[in-house]
């Protein structure tokens, strides 16, 4: 007892530090936010009392409901792609040499050292109709293309900025991978094909539920990749949260729907943790 209670000082003050930070930077944010959703928009762009429901009420609009639509099928595409272009890259790194493996992984997280809005206006500057592509196309006789401002260029950069995020927990549990496994597949007759399908895919699924997660729920709200590459055409979940905050200065409706975005996240990561084996990864 005397062990337990003299412990207990010092569990404060190494927990007390992160737990203040939680309160004051976390949650209570997250109750002004909840307020907010429930407060009425003022002719200033403020929130007043009476509390009501009618932000709540006005996420029921149709053009409303289009958007969050809109926006999970963005992000559904853009999880399609990372897992398609980062379970190979994936492998490759975690089949790499031990010296190779360190400088792949390095170059894979590499982007993360430079600023997003950076990068993308790197993209902007190639896919514009003066832009390098389509300077190459018209020195070979081909018609310039319409790349920026499109939703393609919105994937795109979706794709480009949620890549790494996708990769690493990819190779993560590739490289968990015990070898005899694959080799006693292979003794017992099964090409590369049937092997991958059997023994390395269903072994790797918590590491693609991992990768799948953490691209989703990210892509739900980068509204500026679809700011700069879409050209505030292209109206997402993100870009409505922002515009209401911003533009249209109606707090309530931006409040609530941002706790719409907040809800969804934590269903999908209560998915991940009962369905992704999050230990298994971790």
């Amino acid at each position: 007892m005397r062990k337990n209670a003299g412990s207990l000082p010092v569990k404060a003050v190494m927990i007390g530090p992160t737990v203040l930070w939680l309160l004051i930077f976390l949650l209570a944010p997250l109750f002004i936010v909840v307020g907010i959703s429930f407060m009425t928009k003022n002719s200033h762009g403020g929130v007043n009392m009476p509390l009501t429901l009618e932000a709540y009420g006005s996420m029921a609009n149709v053009d409303y409901v289009l958007i969050f639509l809109r926006s999970m099928w963005l992000a559904f595409k853009t999880t399609i792609l990372c897992l398609v272009f980062g379970y190979p890259l994936a492998a490759v790194i975690a089949h790499s040499s031990k010296n190779v493996k360190p400088i792949l992984v390095l170059m894979v997280m590499l982007p993360f050292w430079i600023n997003s809005m950076i990068r993308l206006y790197g993209w902007m500057t190639m896919l514009r109709g003066e832009g390098i592509i389509n300077t190459l196309l018209a020195n070979i006789g081909i018609e310039p293309l319409e790349m920026l401002y499109t939703d393609g260029a919105v994937l795109l950069g979706m794709v480009y900025e949620l890549l790494p995020f996708a990769v690493l927990p990819l190779y993560t549990s590739i490289e968990k991978i015990d070898p005899s496994l694959l080799e006693a597949a292979c003794d017992l007759g099964a090409a590369k094909r049937r092997s991958f399908m059997r023994v390395t895919l269903p072994l790797t699924m918590p590491g693609i539920f991992a990768a799948s997660i953490q691209t989703f729920i990210p892509a739900l709200g980068l509204f500026y990749v679809s700011d700069m590459l879409g050209g505030g055409s292209s109206m997402y979940l993100g870009n409505l949260i922002k515009n209401q905050f911003l533009s249209a200065r109606n707090w309530p409706l931006g409040a609530a729907l941002s706790l719409l975005l907040i809800a969804v996240t934590i269903i999908l990561m209560r998915l991940y943790t009962r369905v992704g084996k999050l230990d298994d990864i971790v």
